[in-house]
């Protein structure tokens, strides 16, 4: 099991296509073992991220709603996480 994937259902407000998309890259850098992509693994692995990020849209969508709120923050909620995130983008 992938410990640091965060529960996405039943946040307020709902997951975004972003965290969604975090989620599954996370979920598939795990099972493959891919940490950085090469020529040959970038294809696939970008394929099987789309397959599980699609996958997990429509599992979400298609789940009763959520008696209480997941127990930690996803990622890309965390005031660290986006001041990283404006940080790199501004070096750009």
């Amino acid at each position: 099991m992938c410990r640091n994937i965060t529960a996405l259902r039943g946040l307020e407000p709902e997951a975004t296509a972003e965290e969604i998309e975090a989620a599954a890259r996370q979920y598939v850098r795990k099972v493959s073992g891919v940490q950085s992509l090469s020529d040959s693994t970038r294809d696939p692995f970008e394929a099987a991220v789309a397959e599980v990020t699609a996958t997990t849209t429509r599992l979400l969508a298609e789940l009763p709603p959520r008696r209480q709120p997941p127990k930690t923050i996803p990622p890309l909620r965390r005031p660290e996480v986006q001041a990283r995130i404006a940080a790199r983008a501004s070096k750009t």
